[in-house]
């Protein structure tokens, strides 16, 4: 018996994710995770992240920037849950938006214990729209955790070629995690 081998059988389909970058926090933490000179060839990104904060705060959001923009130039809105209330609110003219709220688990919740979320940025290479992200996340604390929709709205037509990930208090712990997907059309 013999097989042939069909090499456009492996080719990237429409919808297929590939990974672009990882990052993966070292001794001592850190203050940000950025992605920088994004190629412009996909038609939406994801970054997935397991992180966990140095402070021992248990309410850590996860701050995202674009493209360097400190600017008042960002919306957010969430809803969020944990299991015995929940919540929802919206902000505009935010310069470090939310993106995934109470994404993380602090330095004093039980050890090796990260948080997850999953932010996905639609048509981030467009340059006729405004950018559009979704985050979904959160973290359990022995059954006191929360999870958390949220969105944000970059006011701007740029293409993202960067992206800067950063914590509401303290900084990124060492082993935190992010992956960025390009998703294809």
């Amino acid at each position: 018996m013999s097989f042939l081998i069909n090499p456009f059988v492996f080719a990237a389909a429409g919808g297929d994710f590939e990974s672009i970058a990882t990052v993966t926090v070292g001794s001592g933490g850190a203050s940000s995770i950025e992605f920088t000179s994004i190629p412009s060839t996909f038609a939406h990104l994801q970054v997935r992240v397991l992180a966990r904060s140095t402070a021992s705060d248990t309410n850590n959001d996860m701050r995202m920037q674009l493209n360097g923009d400190t600017g008042s130039n960002y919306a957010y809105h969430l809803l969020a849950g944990d299991g015995g209330s929940a919540s929802a609110f919206g902000i505009a003219s935010q310069s470090n938006p939310t993106v995934v709220y109470r994404a993380m688990t602090a330095a004093n919740a039980t050890a090796s214990v990260f948080g997850a979320s999953i932010i996905d940025i639609m048509d981030y290479a467009s340059t006729s729209k405004n950018k559009t992200v979704r985050g979904f996340g959160g973290h359990d604390r022995n059954g006191a955790g929360v999870v958390s929709l949220n969105s944000v709205l970059w006011d701007s037509t740029s293409a993202i070629a960067s992206i800067k990930l950063t914590t509401s208090a303290s900084n990124f712990a060492q082993y935190s995690t992010a992956a960025l997907y390009g998703i294809r059309a």
